[in-house]
């Protein structure tokens, strides 16, 4: 099997690649685009995109310990979680969650960043400019240009993006952005691009996948995209063309085509995405007004970029300063009026960090780290300044494993409940730069019949183990000659109670093919089942979680 998957992957790369080199043989003018290349860049290759690749992946790999665990590598420590944690805010727009989001950014990069490079050029075009003239001339050093722009786009992203958020995303919409304004439509085939790459690397690591109908939990699809950060990053990128436009470093579209071009991308890369975190795993998607804001922001773009340089309203008086603006510049100010209004709500929430109140239960500690586990506790994160819009609050509650630590000013529910009780057992890791430590975490239970469940959490770190949560007692709905049956998780395990004339007894749950009695009821384990009997009744009273995929 591990042979054929080879072949596969040989295979499918061999062909694109063959596929490729066919069509650039049949290309009639591949010299002259070769040359066009060269012309614009240093050998034709974009290097500040290869630099900028190789510096992201750096960070996932030695930074974040990707290197020593590809699929899981740190996160918690790499987020922007306060300002008041400086680590996070500068290392989060290049670190990343796993392999998907890396590759998904990296593939993002590789479409969008060669098209404004070869805008910028590496080679100066003005009338009477020579390469190596001033470092401003050097073809290497504008060769840096894009990782430079990358660094410092990133660190407005990390500074101004809402909440504790972690990926390049944000810099590869400024990147396309930029190359909106510049190529539109040429942004819109990169983007296919990207996602044919994505496609590639996905049948390079999967050449084939075997999916079967099976219980799942996940979060909304929408849930998951950090559609503030993709906006600052769009719109910085749409500002840094318009400049470059008008210097007459590159040319200028039609208005049509940078309409359609900020439209369809928009609509691809799902800007239209507004969505509020309800909390209690609750979220609220506004796709209509998410789709008029594209369109209008579409329009503005457009607009903007081919705007001409006449006062909007005559030659006003010098105090009618917005009146006498040129026309695109008007443009130019409600970008960055919008762009404020995103950075905002982010240097308001960024401005949080966590309380000194002692978190719930027994906390584990892993050097700066307090790890537990809570149920309807408010959000140690959210903004000391309640924001409200919509009739939606940002004071929410939530219940799972909580991950604290003061030092990093860092909360934050790492695994929730609902996810927790779906899984059974997960994998929680902390660290920092250079280390790395693991917290298993196991939720074990029972649900009654007609009732709720009732269940302990154990966490184990460094080889022990210990119950850092058990729930209240679930009571069974059916009342067996009087008795009420519940199952309680005490300890060691979980015990059997039965109540009647306000009397409670209790045993411990019984073995799996073992028998306890309490109050005149016999109680049998059988199998996954709790059944109680008396006489020649039988009635099953609770049944043991179930995991997907457990037998």
């Amino acid at each position: 099997m591990v042979g054929a998957a080879l072949l596969q992957r040989v295979a499918v790369v061999a062909v694109l690649v063959g596929s490729l080199l066919v069509v650039v043989a049949l290309d009639a003018r591949r010299v002259e685009r070769g040359r066009a290349l060269r012309r614009r860049l240093i050998l034709g290759v974009p290097w500040g995109t290869l630099v900028t690749v190789a510096g992201v992946l750096g960070v996932y790999l030695f930074v974040q310990g990707g290197a020593r665990a590809w699929n899981a590598p740190a996160t918690i420590p790499f987020r922007a979680w306060s300002f008041l944690y400086p680590l996070g805010v500068v290392t989060a727009p290049f670190a990343h969650a796993g392999p998907g989001h890396l590759l998904g950014n990296l593939t993002g990069t590789l479409a969008f960043a060669p098209l404004v490079e070869y805008a910028v050029g590496h080679y100066p075009r003005e009338r009477g400019r020579q390469s190596f003239g001033s470092l401003r001339e050097n073809p290497y050093a504008r060769a840096l240009l894009v990782p430079a722009a990358a660094v410092v786009v990133g660190l407005v992203t990390g500074v101004f993006s809402v909440g504790p958020v972690i990926g390049f995303s944000g810099v590869v919409f400024a990147f396309a952005g930029c190359a909106l304004v510049v190529f539109p439509l040429r942004t819109v085939v990169a983007l296919a691009g990207a996602r044919a790459l994505s496609l590639l690397t996905a049948a390079v690591r999967s050449p084939v996948t075997v999916a079967r109908a099976e219980p799942s939990f996940a979060s909304p699809w929408w849930a998951d995209i950090a559609i503030q950060g993709h906006a600052l990053g769009l719109l910085a990128g749409v500002l840094v063309g318009l400049w470059l436009s008008r210097r007459g470093v590159v040319g200028r579209p039609s208005a049509l085509r940078t309409w359609a071009g900020v439209l369809l991308f928009g609509v691809g890369q799902s800007l239209w995405a507004v969505y509020w975190f309800r909390g209690g795993g609750t979220f609220v998607l506004y796709r209509a007004a998410g789709l008029a804001l594209v369109a209008v922001l579409a329009a503005l773009v457009a607009a903007t970029t081919v705007a001409s340089a006449r006062p909007l309203v005559g030659s006003g008086p010098a105090g009618e300063s917005l009146r006498s603006l040129p026309r695109w510049q008007v443009g130019a100010v409600v970008l960055v009026v919008v762009l404020s209004a995103l950075a905002g709500p982010g240097a308001a929430v960024n401005l949080a960090t966590t309380s000194d109140d002692p978190l719930p239960g027994d906390p584990l500690t892993v050097r700066d780290y307090e790890v537990t586990y809570a149920e309807d506790v408010e959000n140690g994160m959210v903004s000391v300044v309640d924001v409200e819009a919509f009739g939606e609050t940002t004071s929410v509650n939530t219940s799972g494993v909580v991950v604290r630590s003061r030092e990093r000013h860092a909360w934050v529910t790492a695994v929730s409940k609902s996810r927790l009780a779906f899984a059974g057992r997960t994998v929680v890791r902390v660290g920092g730069v250079g280390w790395l430590e693991r917290v298993v975490v196991e939720r074990r239970g029972w649900n009654v019949v007609g009732g709720n469940s009732t269940y302990r959490v154990t966490f184990a770190h460094a080889g022990t183990s210990r119950v850092v949560y058990r729930s209240p007692p679930a009571r069974a709905s059916p009342t067996i000659d009087g008795r009420n049956v519940s199952i309680r998780a005490a300890p060691p395990g979980f015990r059997v109670a039965v109540s009647r004339d306000n009397r409670t007894r209790t045993v411990p749950m019984p073995a799996e093919n073992t028998t306890a009695t309490a109050f005149g009821l016999r109680f049998t384990r059988d199998g996954r089942q709790l059944v109680a009997s008396r006489d020649d009744t039988r009635v099953v009273v609770a049944r043991q979680e179930v995991r997907p995929g457990a037998g």
